[in-house]
């Protein structure tokens, strides 16, 4: 899931220059009104796919019916060859040559309709266009022909996940998602240990990156931005040549990480001041829940109930929902997170749910948990506002978020 975006910033910043200005994204004109479906009050420019499918996702994982229209807002969304962009202010135009399809917005669309059940064909259409775009050596970039990264390819195995393709089977040139991932996992030993790297540098060398290694567990286990603690597997680090072992070492590298810093990361964007970073710390508790490594999660989990409020509601919902997805993998109940009602507060963020509750609809979906982890572009827009980026789970969603 968060996903989740520092080194899909400092990507995106190597691509665009020194252009980007170094304060705030883009603010709306007081005359300018955003669509009444979208949750979020901020320009959705950068994320608005993004933050609504995280959203609804959480949301359906709580058991609450997301409004129609909300929904509806979501799915006019995506172009006519299958494939979503951060935001189109106006469907009714189709999406062209100069529409910068994004794997990380298709990816996490693909988890939330697939979740809410009832979007097959848009679903099939979304992940028809991700099979087009996979490169050779069976990873995803940001945007389609982009060097694979992890984030990315990780976001994209939790939508393949989430409609029922089996990942190890979504092959381009004999090579399939799970290799992409090996090959930017760093080996036992040295700086880094067990760690994923975002992308090789301009010289081929893996830079561990936290962000990337939650995004990494998540994807080397198959899993989605929704799941529940797993079964743990004691093993030590070892040569990564299996997607389990890869999990395993970084699962390791992370619980390290986090137990540096009282149980929380701290930020890593260039140029910025040391200062927590609440959405990758959330990731990183999804990721370990998922692997079985309860105590450091629930550690962080801890953490998170006791400093995360204010990182929430400046950020809105797409920090909600993060915070949503890491008390569901550990088993906390989000209606009472170190005394917040984290489902209250993201309801309030946009239009009101059809209905308050749905009878445990996050386990009547069988496979939900298997879903789930952060655009380049939008990463930039939204860090430059936040802060600290929210997760993962944007490749991406990655040292992203908002």
């Amino acid at each position: 899931m968060n996903v989740r975006r520092s080194a899909a910033v400092l990507a995106a910043v190597a691509v665009i220059g020194a252009a980007a200005p170094a304060t705030a994204a883009p603010s709306p004109s007081p005359s300018q009104a955003f669509p009444s479906a979208l949750y979020g009050d901020k320009d959705p420019k950068y994320d608005g796919v993004w933050r609504q499918s995280l959203a609804l996702l959480a949301q359906d994982t709580v058991g609450v019916k997301p409004a129609a229209k909300s929904v509806e807002w979501l799915v006019r969304q995506q172009c006519a060859d299958g494939g979503f962009t951060a935001y189109r202010p106006d469907p009714t135009t189709a999406c062209d040559a100069r529409t910068m399809l994004d794997t990380n917005a298709t990816s996490a669309a693909v988890q939330a309709l697939a979740a809410l059940g009832g979007h097959d064909d848009v679903t099939a259409k979304a992940v028809g266009w991700l099979k087009s775009v996979q490169n050779g050596d069976g990873g995803w970039g940001y945007s389609a022909g982009g060097a694979s990264d992890t984030n990315s390819t990780s976001v994209v195995i939790g939508a393949l996940t989430a409609v029922g393709e089996k990942p190890d089977q979504v092959e381009k040139g004999g090579k399939s998602p799970y290799d992409a991932l090996l090959k930017l996992a760093l080996p036992c030993g040295g700086d880094g240990d067990g760690a994923f790297a975002f992308q090789p540098d301009k010289k081929g060398k893996l830079t561990a990156n936290a962000d990337a290694t939650a995004a990494g567990v998540l994807g080397a286990l198959g899993k989605g931005m929704v799941v529940k603690p797993g079964e743990k597997s004691d093993a030590a680090c070892a040569q990564p040549r299996t997607p389990e072992q890869a999990a395993a070492n970084g699962a390791a590298y992370l619980t390290s990480a986090l137990g540096k810093d009282d149980d929380h990361l701290m930020s890593a964007l260039a140029g910025a001041e040391p200062q927590p970073d609440y959405g990758n710390t959330a990731d990183a508790v999804v990721a370990l829940a998922a692997r079985g490594d309860t105590g450091q999660a629930e550690k962080s989990l801890r953490w998170l109930e006791e400093n995360a409020a204010t990182w929430a509601a400046q950020n809105g919902p797409a920090a909600y929902a993060q915070l949503v997805f890491a008390a569901h993998a550990t088993g906390t109940d989000p209606r009472d997170f170190g005394g917040a009602d984290l489902v209250k507060q993201l309801n309030a963020t946009g239009p009101a749910p059809q209905a308050a509750e749905r009878t445990n609809a996050a386990d009547d979906k069988g496979e939900k948990d298997s879903d789930s982890v952060f655009g380049v572009w939008w990463y930039v827009g939204v860090c430059l506002v936040a802060g600290i980026g929210i997760g993962f789970l944007f490749t991406g969603r990655r040292k992203q978020q908002l």
